[in-house]
């Protein structure tokens, strides 16, 4: 049986992201870089629930989201993906802790092109992630999306800049 697939996209404070559900989970939060705002009247709610959850987010009023999410990739970068929802709002981590929290202590680089093939922004927070020196490292939507989400979040930014 054929997965039935919604697409929607919210404009965002970052961008506009295309949310993409299938019948039992997100699959996909992704920039696209259409100005259009598309929201598609016949979407099935758990895209609708999904565009509200993140609205509520960008009004700092969620912190975590609690709807299904299902992705494909290599077994490394599901692990790391599922590690990174661990990271909790407000917090960082760096690809180095990252690497031996999936036990990979010298995989930081597998673990950056892991959060660079991230399929669901935001609810896999690879935004959470920074370089070990501190600084702040590359986020699909640029370098001042990332920090516009960890200010959101409570994490004091002006240290990057």
């Amino acid at each position: 049986m054929a997965k039935r697939l919604c697409q929607i996209t919210y404009e965002s404070p970052i961008g506009d992201l295309a949310i993409v559900a299938s019948d039992q989970a997100i699959i996909q939060i992704s920039l696209v870089q259409s100005s259009d705002f598309n929201k598609d009247e016949n979407a099935h709610q758990l895209c609708l629930n999904c565009q509200k959850q993140l609205e509520e987010y960008f009004s700092g009023e969620r912190e975590t989201f609690d709807l299904p999410i299902a992705y494909e990739g290599t077994p490394f970068q599901q692990k790391v993906w599922k590690a990174l929802q661990n990271v909790p709002y407000g917090a960082v981590t760096n690809y180095k802790e990252l690497a031996i929290a999936v036990g990979n202590k010298r995989g930081y680089r597998a673990v950056a092109k892991a959060l660079h093939d991230n399929p669901i922004l935001i609810m896999i927070p690879c935004h959470r992630v920074i370089a070990s020196n501190g600084t702040l490292s590359g986020y699909a939507a640029g370098k001042h999306a990332k920090a516009y989400l960890l200010e959101l979040e409570g994490f004091p930014v002006e240290m990057f800049f």
